[in-house]
């Protein structure tokens, strides 16, 4: 296998970042689609790229929040195998050519207990990527993947608001592929620049699916603008630090109220 493996697309679709604890509505629904670009060899002498567009609704009722995502995928590479948009593997074609179609479909729950004083929000996770993707078409294994995980989000005065997210993600094993399970990690902070302006810097990774080559690494800037709860707009721009990431990538979000 050639490829390396590259972070999930969509790090920070629109409302995904720290900043949404704080502009989104609780006991509301949430409608969105995120559409990104990512550009990169991913280790090889040749390019991958990759159209993504995911929808996705997101339920928020107090403490609770459930997300739902269904990807659409478009890829133009030699032979790249994906799964839950990240390069794990490749076909070995000799030919560059384009496939499309539905995506890994992903399924989250997080919880969010509340902070005492300075004391962070705490909010355990739970992800569940659906093999929804064709395995005959390099856009994903065929296999489920299960991810555990917590995340922190504190408020330091009225504007900052930093945040991390640690998990661990079981790996589904897929046939010709000799992959492992991995951690993720990310973390960063959001600024509120006004009442509906945010700005938000993290760096985000995961460990390589594939044993003895290197893991994503990427730094990502975003701005988010929320004229009232619930409706968001998100514009940002991710920068590959490793072999296992893309060399760069785009994207824009948007959401409102269902």
């Amino acid at each position: 296998m050639s490829c390396k493996s590259s972070l999930a697309a969509v790090l920070v679709a629109a409302g995904a970042v720290g900043a949404s604890a704080v502009v989104q509505a609780a006991g509301s629904t949430v409608v969105g689609v995120a559409p990104a670009y990512y550009e990169g060899n991913y280790g090889t002498s040749s390019t991958t790229q990759i159209y993504y567009l995911p929808f996705y609704v997101k339920y928020q009722k107090d403490n609770l929040t459930l997300k739902a995502t269904v990807p659409l995928l478009s890829v133009h590479s030699t032979g790249a195998i994906l799964s839950g948009g990240t390069v794990v593997g490749n076909r070995g074609a000799t030919t560059t050519k384009t496939e499309s179609g539905l995506g890994d479909i992903w399924l989250e729950g997080r919880y969010r207990i509340r902070g005492i004083g300075s004391a962070p929000d705490i909010l355990p996770y739970a992800k569940i990527k659906l093999g929804t993707a064709s395995r005959s078409s390099g856009l994903g294994t065929g296999e489920n993947d299960y991810e555990g995980g917590v995340g922190f989000e504190w408020s330091v005065g009225r504007s900052l608001f930093p945040f991390a997210d640690v998990g661990y993600r079981i790996v589904g094993s897929a046939p010709g592929l000799a992959l492992q399970n991995i951690a993720t990690y990310d973390g960063g902070a959001s600024m509120q620049l006004n009442r509906q302006n945010y700005l938000t810097g993290m760096f985000a990774g995961h460990q390589s699916e594939q044993p003895g080559f290197p893991g994503a690494a990427d730094a990502i800037i975003a701005w988010n603008y929320y004229p009232q709860p619930g409706h968001g707009l998100q514009v940002y721009f991710d920068k590959g630090l490793s072999n296992g990431s893309p060399n760069w990538g785009v994207g824009v979000g948007l959401e409102r109220p269902f």
